[in-house]
């Protein structure tokens, strides 16, 4: 069985991602993203022929968000 996304070209990432493909492109396990997703802070997924796709676009995008609300927050990274 061919791997989904083997014939794109290394360079071009695939627009809508698995519920595991994109969880980990936002850097969060998968059961921290359903959570994200069901407090509307990850988009919902598009339904695509029953299968459900997250669009990397709109995952871009909320993930902008998420950063712009933590920007005035300090973190251990930020003591220098």
């Amino acid at each position: 069985m061919r791997r989904v996304g083997a014939a794109l070209h290394p360079n071009l990432p695939p627009r809508g991602l698995s519920r595991e493909a994109a969880s980990e492109y936002v850097g969060v396990s998968a059961s921290k993203f359903d959570m994200l997703v069901a407090d509307g802070r990850m988009p919902k997924a598009v339904a695509v022929d029953g299968r459900r796709v997250w669009d990397r676009l709109a995952l871009d995008r909320a993930f902008d968000q998420l950063a712009g609300a933590a920007a005035g927050e300090r973190n251990e990274w930020d003591a220098a």
